[in-house]
Protein backbone atom coordinates (compact mmCIF):
# COMPACT_ATOMS: atom_id res chain seq x y z
CA UNK A 1 0.00 0.00 0.00
CA UNK A 2 0.80 3.43 -0.98
CA UNK A 3 1.09 4.56 2.96
CA UNK A 4 3.10 2.22 4.33
CA UNK A 5 6.33 3.51 1.50
CA UNK A 6 8.57 5.91 2.75
CA UNK A 7 7.84 9.30 1.97
CA UNK A 8 10.22 12.48 1.39
CA UNK A 9 9.27 15.79 1.48
CA UNK A 10 10.01 16.08 -2.39
CA UNK A 11 7.54 13.01 -3.05
CA UNK A 12 4.80 14.98 -0.76
CA UNK A 13 5.52 18.25 -2.53
CA UNK A 14 4.76 16.36 -5.69
CA UNK A 15 1.35 14.91 -4.39
CA UNK A 16 0.50 17.95 -2.88
CA UNK A 17 0.28 19.41 -6.29
CA UNK A 18 -1.60 16.58 -7.69
CA UNK A 19 -3.94 17.49 -5.25
CA UNK A 20 -3.52 21.33 -5.81
CA UNK A 21 -4.42 20.78 -9.84
CA UNK A 22 -7.56 18.69 -8.24
CA UNK A 23 -8.53 21.90 -6.42
CA UNK A 24 -8.12 23.73 -9.53
CA UNK A 25 -10.58 21.36 -11.29
CA UNK A 26 -12.91 21.40 -8.66
CA UNK A 27 -13.06 24.81 -8.75
CA UNK A 28 -14.07 24.75 -12.37
CA UNK A 29 -15.87 22.65 -12.43
CA UNK A 30 -18.22 23.77 -9.74
CA UNK A 31 -18.46 27.20 -11.05
CA UNK A 32 -19.57 25.97 -14.86
CA UNK A 33 -22.03 23.17 -13.19
CA UNK A 34 -23.69 26.07 -10.48
CA UNK A 35 -24.48 28.27 -13.39
CA UNK A 36 -25.64 25.56 -16.11
CA UNK A 37 -27.63 23.31 -13.46
CA UNK A 38 -31.19 24.05 -14.58
CA UNK A 39 -34.78 23.35 -13.38
CA UNK A 40 -36.29 23.27 -10.20
CA UNK A 41 -34.97 19.93 -9.00
CA UNK A 42 -31.60 21.39 -9.39
CA UNK A 43 -31.50 25.45 -7.62
CA UNK A 44 -31.04 24.31 -4.26
CA UNK A 45 -27.49 22.44 -5.40
CA UNK A 46 -26.35 24.90 -7.73
CA UNK A 47 -26.73 27.60 -5.25
CA UNK A 48 -24.72 25.17 -2.71
CA UNK A 49 -22.10 24.35 -5.98
CA UNK A 50 -21.51 28.15 -5.41
CA UNK A 51 -20.27 27.84 -2.05
CA UNK A 52 -18.23 24.80 -2.72
CA UNK A 53 -16.37 26.45 -5.40
CA UNK A 54 -15.11 29.51 -2.76
CA UNK A 55 -14.12 26.49 -0.27
CA UNK A 56 -12.33 24.78 -3.20
CA UNK A 57 -10.59 28.21 -3.61
CA UNK A 58 -9.44 28.10 0.02
CA UNK A 59 -8.33 24.64 -0.33
CA UNK A 60 -6.16 25.24 -3.41
CA UNK A 61 -4.84 28.28 -1.51
CA UNK A 62 -3.68 26.39 2.10
CA UNK A 63 -2.47 23.80 -0.53
CA UNK A 64 -0.48 26.39 -2.65
CA UNK A 65 1.24 28.05 0.44
CA UNK A 66 2.10 24.47 2.10
CA UNK A 67 3.85 23.18 -1.33
CA UNK A 68 5.72 26.68 -1.69
CA UNK A 69 6.67 26.24 2.44
CA UNK A 70 8.27 23.31 1.55
CA UNK A 71 10.40 24.71 -1.10
CA UNK A 72 8.18 23.61 -3.86
CA UNK A 73 6.51 25.56 -6.84
CA UNK A 74 2.67 25.09 -6.97
CA UNK A 75 1.05 24.03 -9.65
CA UNK A 76 -0.29 26.34 -12.24
CA UNK A 77 -2.32 23.50 -14.35
CA UNK A 78 -5.75 21.84 -13.23
CA UNK A 79 -6.66 18.43 -14.10
CA UNK A 80 -9.54 17.91 -16.82
CA UNK A 81 -12.53 18.69 -16.23
CA UNK A 82 -15.53 16.66 -17.55
CA UNK A 83 -18.62 18.05 -18.64
CA UNK A 84 -22.23 16.89 -19.80
CA UNK A 85 -25.63 18.26 -20.69
CA UNK A 86 -27.22 15.99 -18.16
CA UNK A 87 -27.86 17.52 -14.56
CA UNK A 88 -27.05 13.90 -12.99
CA UNK A 89 -23.98 12.91 -14.71
CA UNK A 90 -22.68 16.55 -13.45
CA UNK A 91 -23.06 15.61 -10.18
CA UNK A 92 -22.03 12.39 -10.82
CA UNK A 93 -18.96 13.54 -11.93
CA UNK A 94 -18.46 15.66 -8.96
CA UNK A 95 -19.13 12.98 -6.75
CA UNK A 96 -16.63 10.51 -8.09
CA UNK A 97 -13.93 13.64 -8.16
CA UNK A 98 -14.80 14.42 -4.02
CA UNK A 99 -14.26 10.66 -3.36
CA UNK A 100 -10.83 10.77 -5.29
CA UNK A 101 -9.97 13.88 -3.22
CA UNK A 102 -11.19 12.82 0.32
CA UNK A 103 -9.40 9.15 -0.48
CA UNK A 104 -6.00 11.49 -1.36
CA UNK A 105 -6.59 13.73 1.63
CA UNK A 106 -6.73 10.72 4.00
CA UNK A 107 -3.63 9.60 2.55
CA UNK A 108 -1.79 12.87 2.52
CA UNK A 109 -2.34 13.21 6.10
CA UNK A 110 -0.79 9.41 7.08
CA UNK A 111 1.82 11.11 4.87
CA UNK A 112 2.19 14.08 6.35
CA UNK A 113 2.34 12.59 10.17
CA UNK A 114 4.77 9.90 9.09
CA UNK A 115 7.51 12.92 7.97
CA UNK A 116 6.70 15.05 11.51
CA UNK A 117 4.60 17.65 9.54
CA UNK A 118 1.91 17.98 12.11
CA UNK A 119 0.50 21.34 11.20
CA UNK A 120 -0.22 20.56 7.46
CA UNK A 121 -1.62 17.08 8.59
CA UNK A 122 -3.90 19.41 10.26
CA UNK A 123 -4.73 21.49 7.51
CA UNK A 124 -5.06 18.90 5.83
CA UNK A 125 -7.84 17.01 8.45
CA UNK A 126 -9.62 20.49 8.08
CA UNK A 127 -9.71 20.95 3.94
CA UNK A 128 -10.82 16.92 4.41
CA UNK A 129 -13.89 17.89 6.98
CA UNK A 130 -15.01 20.26 4.32
CA UNK A 131 -14.85 17.48 1.46
CA UNK A 132 -16.71 15.15 3.19
CA UNK A 133 -19.48 17.20 3.47
CA UNK A 134 -19.50 18.29 -0.24
CA UNK A 135 -19.57 14.05 -0.47
CA UNK A 136 -22.95 14.84 1.37
CA UNK A 137 -24.21 17.56 -0.58
CA UNK A 138 -23.40 15.37 -3.97
CA UNK A 139 -25.04 12.41 -2.87
CA UNK A 140 -27.84 13.55 -1.22
CA UNK A 141 -28.75 15.57 -4.90
CA UNK A 142 -28.50 12.27 -6.51
CA UNK A 143 -30.11 10.24 -3.86
CA UNK A 144 -27.65 8.13 -2.91
CA UNK A 145 -25.56 7.65 0.27
CA UNK A 146 -22.09 8.44 1.07
CA UNK A 147 -19.58 6.89 1.96
CA UNK A 148 -21.38 3.62 1.28
CA UNK A 149 -20.90 4.17 -2.19
CA UNK A 150 -17.63 5.36 -4.14
CA UNK A 151 -15.00 5.89 -1.37
CA UNK A 152 -13.40 2.07 -2.39
CA UNK A 153 -13.64 3.23 -6.22
CA UNK A 154 -10.43 4.51 -8.21
CA UNK A 155 -10.26 7.69 -10.25
CA UNK A 156 -12.79 6.99 -13.17
CA UNK A 157 -15.01 4.64 -11.82
CA UNK A 158 -18.85 5.85 -11.37
CA UNK A 159 -20.78 5.35 -8.46
CA UNK A 160 -23.42 2.94 -9.65
CA UNK A 161 -26.99 3.90 -8.28
CA UNK A 162 -28.56 0.27 -6.68
CA UNK A 163 -31.01 -0.16 -4.31
CA UNK A 164 -28.52 -0.66 -1.55
CA UNK A 165 -27.14 2.57 -1.82
CA UNK A 166 -30.54 4.86 -3.23
CA UNK A 167 -31.97 6.94 -0.53
CA UNK A 168 -35.85 5.66 0.22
Amino acid sequence: MAHEEKITREGLVELLNEDLAREYQAIIAYVVYSQVLKGAPYMSIAAELEKHAAEELSHALILAKQIDYFGGSPTTTPKPVRTSDKPEEMLRFDLDNENETVRNYRERVRQAEALGEYALAEDLRDIVRQEQDHQIDLATALGIDVPAAGLGRRSGESVPVTDKNKKK
